[in-house]
């Protein structure tokens, strides 16, 4: 019996340092990831529209910016309590649930994997709903670097009355950085910024090809886009879906007025990248104002698919006004554009509470969309201006 018990300690024994050498073997993560984030406690729910607001899930893993959108930054409290989700393992500075001041601009958080070797930076921004103003010059440019094919492109921002960042335009650029291939340049890509606009620089938006795998993929070209919203690259190889637009406004528009060049390219093509003969590119600038809740009350946006056919709007109960830039005609000089809002009443309190978001769309090719369209179509843009009723 003592031979058998000593027998049996001595495998315990064996077993337990194996388990323990699987243990340490086994490697740590190295993801340093926030994957979601929410300001805690009930008392602070009155600064947020509604409960929805005071939490971001589903976190992208390319995002650099996280946004919170609260009623007014004047009444917000200097210290709120700021909650994160990890990827696992890893440790957040400040920490986690740590009381911060965000009222005097973003804060940066530091997150560390569990290994220790790699670490990315956040910024955690508190805003109110509005746009930042009437006029749009495109002034305000940075140049983003997409090191998986060491391509540079444009990225277009604005600022408030206090100098502070806002990300409301958007392009496809980061989806078209997953086809151009290497070492390419801002001027290669669909959208980018040009030195020789109305006044300053402009946008330039042209349509290009989007190579081999474009093609393999049925989705040949690829239009210059900008607009206000979010291009979610994760989501860019069901493109239609990629589009989020509009932001929230607080006031009803009534026109939009600009500055534009366009010059169609020469040989339009479908989907197959077959030419459809007698048909000239046609370059498109449209907006539309609409509610960002549902019936449910749960948060509202338009995707690319819900704007591919302008007649399905008509009978989209979220969307209350539409305008739309009938004809741009080509032309190599600087040349005024305008479009007037046209639909349904709001009700003014509800625009008041910023329950409605504003889509302005500029694209080189009215049905790049629909991959159709000609390869070197380019609009320019600039200047542009928002018109809103009176209160």
């Amino acid at each position: 019996m003592k031979r058998n018990a000593v027998w049996t300690m001595c495998m315990l024994l064996v077993g337990a340092a194996v388990l323990t050498s699987c243990i340490k073997d086994e490697a740590k993560n190295k993801e340093c990831d926030i994957t979601s984030a929410w300001v805690q406690g009930d008392e602070y729910a009155a600064y947020f529209q509604d409960k929805n607001q005071m939490r971001k899930a589903d976190i992208s893993s390319t995002e650099k910016e996280i946004v919170f959108t609260v009623n007014s930054l004047l009444s917000l409290p200097k210290q709120l309590p700021l909650f994160f989700e990890l990827t696992p393992g890893a440790t957040v500075e400040p920490a986690n649930g740590s009381m911060q001041d965000f009222t005097a601009g973003p804060v940066t958080y530091t997150v560390t994997s569990e290994d220790g070797q790699w670490k990315r930076q956040y910024k955690v921004t508190f805003k109110e709903p509005v746009l930042p103003s009437f006029m749009f010059s495109f002034e305000n440019v940075e140049v983003i670097d997409y090191k998986t094919t060491k391509s540079t492109y444009h990225g277009f921002y604005e600022l408030d009355a206090n100098g502070q960042r806002l990300n409301v335009w958007d392009s496809g650029n980061s989806g078209a950085a997953l086809t151009l291939g290497v070492n390419q340049k801002p001027d290669a890509f669909p959208t980018s910024s040009v030195d020789d606009g109305y006044k300053g620089k402009a946008v330039c938006l042209k349509t290009i090809s989007t190579g081999s795998l474009g093609q393999f993929m049925k989705k040949p070209i690829a239009a210059g886009n900008l607009f206000l919203g979010k291009f979610l690259v994760e989501k860019v190889f069901t493109p239609l879906k990629a589009t989020q637009f509009g932001t929230p406004i607080e006031r009803i528009p009534v026109r939009v007025t600009g500055y534009y060049k366009f010059r169609p390219g020469e040989q339009f093509t479908d989907l197959d990248m077959k030419e459809v003969a007698g048909r000239t590119d046609e370059a498109h600038i449209y907006a539309i104002f609409y509610k960002n809740k549902d019936a449910q009350g749960n948060d509202y946006f338009l995707y690319g698919d819900d704007l591919d056919d302008f007649a399905k709007l008509k009978t989209n109960p979220n969307v209350y006004k539409v305008a739309e830039v009938k004809q741009l005609p080509a032309t190599d000089q600087w040349t005024r554009f305008e479009m007037f809002f046209e639909g349904k009443d709001a009700d003014s309190q509800e625009v008041a509470d910023k329950k409605f978001n504003l889509a302005l769309v500029f694209s080189s090719s009215k049905d790049g969309a629909l991959f159709e369209g000609a390869i070197g179509s380019t609009l320019y843009i600039d200047e542009v201006e928002i018109s809103f009723e009176k209160h």
